[in-house]
């Protein structure tokens, strides 16, 4: 399960690589969440939290002893850090231009997209063992000209065991978004250009069961959901 952590309301979004505090009302958010599903949410173990203040913090008011994990820390957009997106739009088009189009491109200095999806990809699959070779039934020969083939037949099932035969590792961690986003892709075989079609909002989960190679997706799971049931229901 990978968390988002709570947000300062008063905080930009477009704002790159900010890493404050939370404020009183993010942080009164997430003691509610905490709260909510601390029957499910703590049962998850161990636990992990990016090494920003607000997934820290996040972890710590959902009453979770999380070991700090940099693996999962925000994009590294280098010197662009700090800036609003309309600013670099204006000053830095092609460059911003080339960012949002080439998954391998690093215009600021720090990483590109398919470093961070490799990156964060490299402690997923760790967590369950080496990849499992997939199926060619299920698969295309149409690919990512920077990324892995994109599977367009039904969905592989979850694997109930990891590559060993031993019972799966049940994990949470409160991940930057970014993180969460470059794991959906890498899960699931996604295009590079797929991270940015995808949003996962404030204080909820994102669940990943399986292995590597095998994974199924639950996304923007709400943590204010009052059950299991409720939430295998989508109500």
């Amino acid at each position: 399960m990978l968390v988002t952590p709570a947000v300062d309301a008063a905080l930009p979004h477009a704002v790159f690589g900010a890493d404050e505090p939370l404020d009183a009302a993010g942080r009164r958010a997430a003691e509610r969440a905490g709260a909510h599903a601390a029957a499910w949410l703590r049962t998850h173990a161990p636990a992990y939290a990016a090494p920003s203040v607000r997934c820290r913090q996040t972890a710590d008011a959902l009453g979770l002893a999380a070991e700090p994990e940099a693996e999962l820390a925000d994009w590294d957009l280098g010197r662009w850090r700090g800036r609003v997106l309309e600013e670099l739009a204006a000053t830095e088009g092609e460059a911003v231009r080339a960012w949002l189009t080439d998954p391998a491109a690093a215009p600021h200095g720090g990483e590109s997209l398919l470093q961070l999806r490799g990156r964060v990809g490299v402690w997923l699959d760790a967590l369950t063992g080496p990849a499992v070779p997939p199926d060619p039934a299920d698969r295309t020969g149409m690919t990512d000209p920077a990324g892995p083939a994109v599977p367009t037949g039904p969905a592989w099932p979850p694997a109930p065991s990891a590559a060993n035969g031993t019972p799966a590792r049940h994990v949470v961690a409160v991940a930057e978004p970014a993180a969460v986003r470059a794991a959906v892709v890498h899960a699931l075989d996604l295009p590079s250009a797929a991270f940015w079609r995808l949003d996962v909002p404030a204080l909820t989960g994102t669940e990943l069961t399986g292995r590597a190679g095998r994974w199924s997706l639950r996304c923007g799971v709400p943590l204010t959901w009052d059950s299991d049931a409720e939430r295998a229901a989508g109500s």
